[in-house]
């Protein structure tokens, strides 16, 4: 029997004009752009999966909660609010809010980090690592070999590598790590998640060197679903329970709430221990605002309320995870190279297959990015050369394994025929690659260079078409 369709469970009730560009205009903007999607104005792309933070589209009751917004400057009662749906779901029992999720991680690593320790991470993210050398830690990574292997069919790509933790402990002692980021749904793997079990086994490894788990859950729920579709014990599960459970391994978390709580501006610190909670509270105030609301209007907080509520419907998660899926399927079919598995926010291309004819140094991620913007108005980011950076000792670039172009699909957005735009888009691309030609950075920024470099294509040196 043919396997019936299923449809996204809700209905649109309000659109958005999407501009429409022609080729000769996306040409002239990606060179005003400097040849970065970053600096393209929104006002000449048309699908924008640029990425999903906050870029959702928020529900009715999102903005009929936002009408109930308490503006109070202390003890408002949207925070309050917000307080108890994210002790319900994520099961911490302090929340420090902030205007989003970076805001978190700077004060989680002022806080947590001494100079000189090191902050383990599986696979690094680029402003929690940013943050953490910042703060004078050094990055340490502890994910497993295949999560830098985009043809490995290895479900968990997220999950943390114990021996390398040990190694680590084994050399300088566990006194010199300030504690484990560990990130549900491995951005910078291809939106890979670690399984419960692994994360359980590195929750007793850490407990037996007193070390605190601290959890990137700004796309824990994705992970949260994959656990439910692919490990045993837990297709019977909800969502919900296995959010908890798995928040339960750890001593806070920080999120961007721009993801999972599908709202536009957001995001917080929660934790179980009292003690990190007060400090957190104390450099809030410095920051970001008072307590109780951290940067963030009312509204907003009544909005991130309901969307903590909403992300963990079973139905919604899996329809979200379904259309990933189902562009990545098409590019598959294709012979596209793509990282594998699909990951839960985005489908990744593989820029280094898709452009082999370039060196890394040639930035392909970039230039693949900047092809498909001119194609068909899409617009994607880089996720390789650049966005790794430099090495803080030796000033030369970071030359990940991975050498990616994200194509991020922002929640209750998009349609399936969005999609099939895209998937045309990126094969057709991938039939005339060898036309790609490679760039060189003609500007760079001291952090997080991704965001604000320009670049210019290398015809002068005669490479490219």
């Amino acid at each position: 029997m043919r396997p019936r369709t299923i449809a996204e469970p809700y209905r649109i009730k309000m659109v958005e004009p999407m501009p429409v560009t022609t080729r000769p205009q996306r040409e002239a903007a990606i060179r005003e752009a400097g040849w970065n999607t970053f600096l393209l104005p929104s006002d000449a792309v048309g699908i924008d999966l640029l990425t999903d933070s906050g870029t959702s589209a928020m529900s009715d009751r999102q903005w009929s909660a936002m009408m109930l917004g308490d503006e109070a400057y202390a003890g408002s009662r949207s925070f309050a609010n917000l307080e108890r749906a994210i002790r319900e779901i994520y099961g911490f029992e302090h929340v420090v809010p902030t205007h989003q999720g970076r805001a978190a991680e700077h004060l989680t690593s002022q806080i947590r980090i001494k100079p000189g320790q090191y902050v383990p991470m599986n696979m690094y993210f680029t402003t929690t690592r940013a943050h953490a050398e910042r703060a004078g830690g050094i990055f340490y990574d502890c994910i497993v070999d295949e999560a830098h292997d985009s043809h490995s069919e290895f479900p968990w790509k997220g999950n943390i590598d114990i021996q390398k933790l040990q190694k680590l402990v084994d050399a300088h002692g566990a006194e010199s790590i300030a504690y484990l980021s560990l990130a549900p749904c491995v951005n910078m793997a291809g939106g890979q998640p670690f399984s419960m079990a692994n994360i359980k086994a590195v929750a007793a490894w850490a407990k037996g060197y007193n070390l605190p788990i601290i959890f990137d859950a700004t796309r824990a729920v994705e992970n949260a679903y994959f656990i439910q579709s692919r490990e045993e014990g837990y297709a019977s599960r909800s969502v919900a329970s296995i959010l908890k459970e798995m928040m339960g391994y750890g001593e806070g978390c920080t999120v961007s709430s721009k993801k999972d709580n599908l709202v536009n501006i957001g995001g917080f610190m929660a934790t179980n221990n009292p003690d990190f909670a007060r400090k957190t509270k104390e450099l809030l105030v410095v920051f970001e605002g008072m307590p109780t609301y951290g940067g963030l209007a009312g509204r907003d907080l009544e909005a991130m309320a309901v969307g903590v509520r909403e992300m963990v419907e079973d139905a919604y998660i899996a329809s979200r995870i379904r259309q990933v899926a189902y562009l990545g399927q098409q590019l598959a079919d294709a012979g596209v190279p793509t990282v594998k598995p699909f990951g839960g926010h985005a489908i990744f291309l593989d820029a280094r297959a898709f452009l082999s004819h370039l060196p890394q140094d040639q930035f392909p991620a970039q230039s693949l990015a900047a092809a498909l913007y001119v194609d068909s108005g899409v617009r994607a980011m880089e996720r390789g050369i650049v966005s790794a950076g430099r090495d803080p000792k030796t000033h030369d670039h970071c030359r990940p394994k991975l050498e990616l172009v994200r194509l991020t699909i922002p929640r209750r957005v998009y349609t399936n025929l969005h999609m099939d735009v895209v998937a045309e888009s990126c094969i057709a691309l991938f039939e005339q690659r060898e036309k790609i030609q490679g760039l060189k950075m003609v500007y760079e920024p001291e952090s997080l260079r991704f965001f604000q470099a320009r670049f210019e294509p290398l015809v002068a040196a005669g490479v490219g078409a």
